[in-house]
């Protein structure tokens, strides 16, 4: 093993943008207030059923707004990421962490994605994908500009590491 790179399972050291933060929480207000108004509506619309309709409906938004408020600033602290030179590293996980190691050799594409919720907070996904059974990497949550100098840094060490004999 002398003189070989070894990859080893460390603490990514970069944490997402603080807008993240932000974009978590919009992601499940929307998700709450969907079930939310349909109880809603119903129990307005089926007068036998409001009781049964609106307790639940009261109960999902308790409970998805106490998500809202907690979960996010919980993910922020848990979630990092970070690129060397001879690998990317990805920590993620809510209640089970997931800790994620892509070595150069090993990456097939990089992508980025921003969906409307990310425009509107100015972040955007970096998405790394290798021969893993497990799947791509994804770093959320990126400040756009970072993403895309992230995803053009990538490609360039990508590029310049030769392949995986394995």
């Amino acid at each position: 093993m002398a003189g070989e790179n070894v990859v080893r399972l460390r603490p990514p050291a970069h944490a997402p943008s603080e807008r993240a933060v932000g974009w978590w929480r919009v992601q499940l207000a929307l998700l709450t207030a969907a079930p939310v108004a349909v109880l809603v509506l119903l129990g307005v619309f089926i007068a036998p059923a409001r009781t049964w309709l609106l307790l639940p409906a009261a109960a999902v938004a308790v409970l998805g707004l106490a998500c809202t408020a907690f979960l996010p600033r919980w993910w922020f602290g848990v979630h990092r990421w970070e690129v060397t030179d001879d690998a990317v590293y990805v920590r993620t996980g809510y209640f089970l962490r997931e800790w994620r190691i892509a070595p150069m050799s090993r990456i097939q594409t990089v992508d980025t994605v921003r969906g409307p919720l990310e425009q509107a907070f100015r972040l955007a996904t970096v998405t790394v994908t290798t021969a893993s059974a497990k799947g791509a990497l994804r770093i959320e949550g990126l400040d756009h500009e970072l993403a895309a100098e992230l995803a053009e840094r990538l490609t360039v060490l990508t590029r310049a590491t030769p392949g995986d004999a394995t």
